[in-house]
């Protein structure tokens, strides 16, 4: 299936079977190379949570695995992102920008490819995000990003979602290359992409926004 640009659909990263996060996005377009979506200052989000509040990110994951989970529900607080989801690709290309909305780096964020869904009302892509990632600077160099997270969560194989560790990296390598060469998307496409004016940010999450995942 593909989505109609304008179209807000939704972002979602799924833990084994459970939603980690959801982030409201439009379309922007949809075609053979891929999705691109365009997440908004202030877009609705929603992000799993432990019962004292805290994002994965913020315990060790020893405990993370322990704990109980709830969805907390937000707005996206950074500057805008575009994100490229490439046909097929075990990975997200996106752009991030300042705080005055110019281009500041790439960043490859590697994950399972993702699976649609469209209910009618509401629609998204669903993706296993693999935790490393990396960023890829203006002048084309580029760095590892999360490489502690990402050994530290191996280390629990019965607990962690990647199971193919040579994959992930394999992945990142691949892209690394493309980045090198500047080769599309890293090729300046997009960089100061500006979005439709009509555009609005919804309130809040549609209904069905935490529908059971895709995947």
């Amino acid at each position: 299936m593909r989505f109609e640009p304008g179209r807000l659909v939704l972002h979602r990263n799924v833990r084994h079977g459970r939603i980690g996060w959801v982030r409201s996005a439009r379309v922007v377009c949809d075609d053979e190379r891929g999705l691109l979506l365009w997440v908004a200052r202030d877009a609705p989000v929603a992000h799993e949570v432990t019962a004292a509040g805290l994002g994965m990110r913020a315990v060790p994951f020893t405990e993370w695995i322990t704990s109980a989970y709830a969805l907390a529900r937000g707005t996206w607080n950074g500057p805008p992102v575009l994100k490229f989801l490439p046909a097929g690709a075990a990975h997200s290309v996106w752009w991030f920008r300042d705080e005055r909305g110019r281009f500041q780096n790439w960043y490859v964020n590697l994950e399972e490819p993702g699976v649609r869904w469209d209910d009618g009302a509401v629609a998204g892509v669903d993706i296993v995000d693999q935790d490393l990632d990396v960023v890829v600077h203006p002048d084309l160099t580029w760095e590892w990003k999360d490489e502690d997270e990402f050994v530290e969560r191996l280390a629990f194989p019965e607990h962690y979602w990647v199971t193919d560790a040579k994959a992930v990296r394999a992945e990142g390598e691949r892209v690394i290359r493309l980045a090198e060469a500047g080769a599309f998307p890293f090729d300046g496409t997009w960089r100061d992409f500006t979005p439709p004016a009509e555009w609005d940010v919804p309130d809040g999450l549609p209904p069905g926004w935490d529908r059971p995942p895709a995947r």
